[in-house]
């Protein structure tokens, strides 16, 4: 009977040490890293967008894993490279949805998410933060898609103000030959014909492209009074030159997916008097409480990331989708953070104005102009 009982007890103890292991487990697999998909260009002409977007956001997400606590959960950005490329980024998402990451993060590019699109909407995965302002991407309204960035038609409103306030009327439009350069296009068409005026003439430039010569001569020969850019930075910069060499005089406005830094690092002396619309708050200057945060956190991280205008919106995307993913509970699921996210309202982040609930996933609507100075700076 002893024996018997030795070994009721044996068993008892096994199975409170199996049920705390079990426990343990559990918590261990309830504590594990949420992980986001990223797919963007990290080679190729377009690679710096993908590098420096990716460079802001692992700055945030670090600081918030460093101080992970209870309730807490931390964040891992997982990337895969599809150089722009569409079918390289559908690929991409679709080894993500495999994977069953939590949410997709900060995709770059308009056809590459547009690809991307059908895929995410089929799984039902959130969609934060694309690098883009095409107006495919926000209406009509995805439930699944939040964006921190003003849209291309935000943009080229502004830009057009500023021409038709400079009092100029003649407006040639230089875009890339795919989603995101019709995107511009129809922005610009829309944007000057609020002022009755439509573009003066227009060329092409292929994705991940720099062969610039035709649109050089289409454009520079209708003698536009500006010509406004919806292209990479690497075409661009070729356009740019290109253009000067061939005679033009007029001035240069860009969306801001051009790139700025990557745009003055491929001009350098060239880039002066370049204008280019910008949906983030400056990263140089200190007086603002968002570039003052975003400098210090350069500093803590080692200064391994550099200070520019698209490593501060990963930053951004990074800061307000951990707000949403703090409001969404210790044990977020992709429900609640949609929840979440949609009960935002309008908050300030570090002093930048963020809004969205369960008719608006747009975040913002900022737009300032900055212009390249020839020197290795942007004035605002």
């Amino acid at each position: 009977m002893k024996h018997l009982a030795l070994g009721r007890r044996r068993f008892s103890i096994g199975l409170g040490a199996a049920a705390l292991g079990g426990f343990g487990l559990a918590r261990a697999q309830s504590e594990a890293p949420l992980v986001l998909g990223q797919s963007a260009p990290f080679s190729g002409p377009a690679a710096q967008l993908g590098v420096q977007l990716h460079q802001g956001a692992q700055l945030h997400f670090e600081q918030w894993n460093a101080q992970a606590g209870s309730g807490r959960r931390t964040v891992e950005l997982r990337t895969l490279d599809d150089g722009y490329e569409p079918d390289r980024c559908a690929a991409n998402t679709r080894k993500f949805i495999t994977d069953d990451v939590f949410a997709l993060f900060g995709y770059v590019g308009t056809p590459t998410s547009v690809a991307a699109m059908p895929l995410l909407t089929q799984a039902k995965l959130p969609f934060f933060a694309p690098f883009t302002g095409a107006e495919a991407l926000r209406q009509p309204l995805n439930k699944l898609v939040f964006h921190v960035r003003a849209s291309y038609n935000d943009e080229t409103a502004a830009i057009v103000n500023k021409l038709t306030h400079l009092g100029l009327s003649k407006i040639g439009v230089f875009y890339q030959n795919d989603a995101y350069g019709k995107a511009g296009l129809d922005g610009m068409t829309l944007a000057l014909g609020t002022h009755k005026l439509a573009p003066v003439a227009q060329a092409t430039v292929e994705r991940n492209s720099v062969d610039v010569a035709a649109a050089v001569r289409t454009l520079v020969a209708a003698r536009p009074e500006a010509i406004v850019q919806v292209s990479t930075y690497a075409a661009s910069a070729a356009f740019v030159r290109a253009a000067r060499k061939a005679g033009y005089g007029g001035t240069f406005y860009n969306l801001s997916f051009v790139g700025t830094q990557a745009l003055m690092d491929e001009l350098k002396a060239d880039g002066a008097g370049v204008v280019v619309s910008q949906v983030m708050p400056s990263p140089y200057q200190s007086a603002r409480q968002l570039t003052r945060e975003f400098q210090e956190a350069i500093k803590k991280g080692g200064n391994k990331v550099q200070s520019n205008y698209s490593s501060l919106e990963g930053y951004v995307a990074a800061r307000v989708f951990t707000e949403g993913l703090r409001q969404a509970g210790a044990r977020p699921t992709r429900e609640s953070l949609i929840s979440a996210l949609e009960g935002f309202g309008t908050q300030q982040i570090a002093g930048f104005q963020v809004a969205f609930g369960p008719g608006n996933h747009m975040g913002s609507r900022f737009v300032e102009m900055s212009m390249l100075t020839g020197d290795g700076r942007v004035r605002v």
